[in-house]
């Protein structure tokens, strides 16, 4: 046993290192400065995603206590897979109250799942708390993309949590089957960020079989594929997507295999005009008229066009840099996939308040790709997130959205050609 002098000398001694390790951790993280690198650095976003994400459970958890449930599709979701559950595969038979089935066989399969767990459709609160846990993947896996990037600083986080009640709704008062494609799209990216190509193939591909919309990445996907794998990889990886599909619709294929393709992949549909969101100072006339349609479509094929050689060049890039493991190297390969979709979206035949998810979590890296000021930017995003809110959509609420859509995509396309600023900043992380 140690002499009390002795005893003391060390206990003095102890108290001396936890001092010193306190004013180390005082003069490094609690200061003004370090405040600041919180708010501003992307470096840092990660401490704002982990205490956003544990708010957002907070708060969706109040949300689905407090506020009703609006049914819109779910139960007609129930009804279609019922008939499957019933025996029936055939395409043309499925249908709900609100019409015949319109999805592919992904979403038959994961809502035949929602169907048993939630006593067939009947346990809407377990459903609701079901689709926040959707909502806290999504905003997990949307957060580390951020975060491995380094585009946006993280206050911007805030403004994808806490602005948005179309977007809590959507996920947890409306049980939408667009969540769930989304969801599944933003954990292929992070695979394909991490090289994980044929991992990243095949979420993809399950995301297009719960909804088609995440087709507008597509193109993007395309390039991304023939300049990291090359012509044979690239073949490897469309024939992963393709044969997923296939092997999801095989029982409907099977039974009647043009009812399938027709129902669930079909590009011809014409939407109802009272719902649209975007073509809302258009006359109903123009609005389903087939030349209308058609001339979106040569419209989408053209931007995508003249993107499609920065993009390239992008996703090269991408490819020679992505073995270094430098998180920022991925702004190479985000930008032209979130900017394909920003297309795809701003030349819509009609847009739906659920649509909204499409897009909405990757504006702020779309906007901080432009050449505008911060105050620029966010007035865009208040802007678009007001005429999402606008119910029923108005003259002027549409026609802003599409002011919006063309201001970012043309931010962009003056900012096609890679700066020497990410360059110089991968040397650093080096």
């Amino acid at each position: 046993m140690a002499p009390p002098g002795k005893r003391h000398r060390a206990q003095s001694t102890k108290i001396q290192v936890i001092k010193g390790r306190f004013t180390k951790f005082q003069a490094k993280y609690l200061t003004t400065d370090f405040a600041k690198r919180l708010v501003l650095d992307p470096s840092l976003l990660w401490v704002s995603a982990i205490l956003l994400l544990v708010g957002e459970l907070f708060v969706n958890v109040l949300v689905i206590q407090r506020i009703p449930y609006t049914e819109i599709d779910w139960i007609a979701y129930m009804q279609e897979v019922e008939g499957v559950v019933n025996g029936t595969w055939d395409y043309s038979k499925l249908r709900g109250d609100t019409g015949p089935l319109v999805y592919p066989a992904g979403f038959v399969y994961l809502f035949t799942i929602l169907y048993y767990l939630t006593n067939y459709g009947k346990n809407i609160r377990l459903a609701q708390y079901i689709f926040c846990g959707i909502y806290l993947i999504t905003l997990a896996l949307v957060f580390r993309i951020y975060s491995k990037s380094r585009k946006i600083p993280p206050y911007m986080l805030i403004f994808i949590c806490c602005t948005s009640y179309r977007v809590h709704s959507i996920y947890v008062l409306r049980l939408f089957n667009d969540p769930v494609a989304v969801m599944f799209l933003f954990c292929s990216i992070n695979l394909f960020m991490e090289g994980y190509w044929t991992l990243g193939s095949v979420f993809y591909s399950f995301a297009v079989s719960v909804k088609m919309n995440i087709l507008l990445f597509a193109p993007a996907l395309l390039l991304a594929y023939i300049a990291s794998q090359g012509i044979y990889g690239t073949l490897k990886q469309l024939t992963i997507c393709a044969g997923l599909q296939i092997l999801l619709g095989a029982p409907f294929l099977l039974t009647n295999p043009v009812a399938y393709l027709v129902g669930s992949f079909n590009l011809g549909r014409v939407f109802l005009f009272e719902w649209t969101v975007n073509w809302r100072f258009l006359p109903e006339e123009i609005f389903i008229h087939p030349g209308f349609h058609i001339t979106l479509l040569l419209l989408h094929v053209l931007l995508l066009a003249i993107f499609a050689k920065p993009w390239f060049r992008y996703m090269k890039s991408f490819a020679k840099l992505q073995p270094t493991g430098v998180g920022m190297v991925s702004q190479l390969f985000l930008l032209p996939l979130f900017t394909a979709n920003l297309i795809g979206v701003a030349f819509s035949r009609s847009l739906h308040y659920q649509f909204y998810v499409w897009y909405f979590h990757t504006l702020p890296y779309l906007l901080w790709s432009t050449p505008y000021s911060i105050w620029l930017r966010l007035c865009i995003l208040g802007f678009i997130e007001m005429c999402w809110n606008t119910f029923p959509s108005t003259y002027a609420s549409s026609a802003i959205l599409h002011v919006c859509h063309i201001l970012i995509i043309s931010g962009i396309f003056w900012r096609r050609h890679p700066t020497k600023d990410l360059n110089i900043d991968v040397k650093k992380e080096k």
